[in-house]
């Protein structure tokens, strides 16, 4: 039966969570110092660690040598409690990748898409290759996450705003995943789990109201209010690559159906990695991939230039709409397109949204270096293992 608040038994699950969060935060620490990070006494910690070791959550890692007394014992959280597998879908395929409740990352595996390979067995290639590189089993994973284009709809459950991910539209996948994993399945936007990692560990640490502009083969946007992620009523807030702009075809039909020349329409027909490489086709810069556009626009003084005035400009365009609406603190630009133009294309971004839109937010390159949208469903996965591991009331 769960305690009354502020009774003795929930008190202890309150510091005992503490602790947990404090030993993943800054790994293994003596007593004594655990005390002074949680406020305790040196005898509440030493009876806390001996509680959680009792219960299996925390081991004795080791000791401090080197300085006057007795050593002092080193305490972790025990890794091995759970594993969670964060997995990014895409055309290409899925990739999954394996941690412990510690966060480190045990393995890894890409299972690329064939010709009648459904959603179902990509994950399933993606997931047990990467726990056959991490030495384990399905049996030792808790929470699973999987980072795709698009968003379920909450009141259907269908995968909306992704027409090119056919097979990840069976409102019954969801429970085949979890059948497949043996753990709870958690399917979250791309670019919303790209603006988590951002906020973990990236540009946006500390900032609770920003936006994360998604620029990439696709273009979307995350936006976080008060440190929530808005979704939407059908999960679609942020498909900014639909926003209607000057000088882009209309996307227009039914649910996912778009329109334009190229099968799209929108903001994404004005910024996206193809219409970067044909805005410097158009200027005499050939180039396979936007990365390469860009590099090459940067290498070439007047063609080059104006690429990158254009580019920042269409792309100052569509902000000024999210931030006149939303009004953040902060706007972090990411993906292939906004990293490949760097600095450069951002502080042309930035002067160009002035006048445009009366709020004046910070505009903050991505500083996630490795596959943000991985780091992201790792992290959304990591905290709700930790949820469930950490509940000692």
């Amino acid at each position: 039966m769960a305690g009354t608040p502020g009774t003795p038994r929930v008190l202890r699950a309150m510091n005992d969570r503490a602790a947990l969060e404090l030993l993943v935060a800054h790994g293994p620490l003596t007593r004594t110092r655990l005390g002074e990070l949680t406020g305790l006494s040196k005898p509440t910690a030493a009876q806390l660690l001996t509680r959680l070791e009792a219960a299996g959550l925390v081991r004795r890692t080791g000791s401090v040598t080197g300085r006057p007394g007795p050593s002092a014992g080193l305490y972790e959280v025990d890794p091995g409690i759970a594993h969670v597998a964060a997995l990014s879908a895409g055309p290409e395929g899925v990739t999954a990748r394996v941690a412990d409740i510690a966060g480190t990352v045990a393995g890894e595996h890409h299972a690329a898409a064939e010709q009648g390979a459904g959603a179902a067995e990509l994950v399933a290639r993606a997931v047990d290759g990467a726990l056959a590189a991490a030495g384990l089993g399905r049996d030792a994973l808790h929470r699973t996450v999987i980072g795709t284009p698009g968003a379920l709809d909450p009141r259907t459950g269908l995968l909306r705003y992704a027409p090119h991910l056919p097979d990840w539209r069976s409102p019954a996948l969801l429970d085949e995943l979890a059948g497949i994993t043996g753990t709870p399945v958690v399917v979250e936007n791309d670019v919303n789990l790209a603006a988590v990692a951002e906020q973990h560990a990236g540009a946006a640490r500390g900032c609770t109201d920003y936006v994360l502009l998604w620029a990439d083969e696709g273009v979307g946007a995350a936006v976080v209010l008060g440190g929530t992620l808005l979704r939407g009523a059908t999960g679609g807030a942020g498909e900014i690559g639909y926003m209607p702009l000057p000088g882009a075809p209309l996307a227009r039909g039914g649910d996912d159906a778009t329109a334009g020349p190229d099968g799209g329409g929108g903001f994404q027909m004005l910024v996206a990695s193809p219409a970067v490489i044909a805005l410097a086709r158009a200027h005499g810069i050939d180039a396979r991939t936007a990365p390469e556009a860009l590099a090459r626009a940067a290498a070439e003084p007047g063609a080059g230039d104006d690429v990158y005035a254009e580019l920042g400009r269409r792309l100052a365009l569509g902000l000024a709409a999210v931030v006149a609406v939303v009004d953040p603190e902060l706007v972090v630009l990411s993906g292939a397109v906004c990293r490949a133009g760097g600095e450069r294309l951002r502080a042309m971004v930035e002067a160009e949204l002035t006048g445009l839109a009366l709020p004046r937010p910070q505009l903050r390159l991505s500083t996630v270096e490795d596959r943000p949208v991985l780091a992201g469903a790792l992290q959304t996965a990591l905290a709700a293992a930790r949820e469930a591991a950490f509940d000692t009331a």
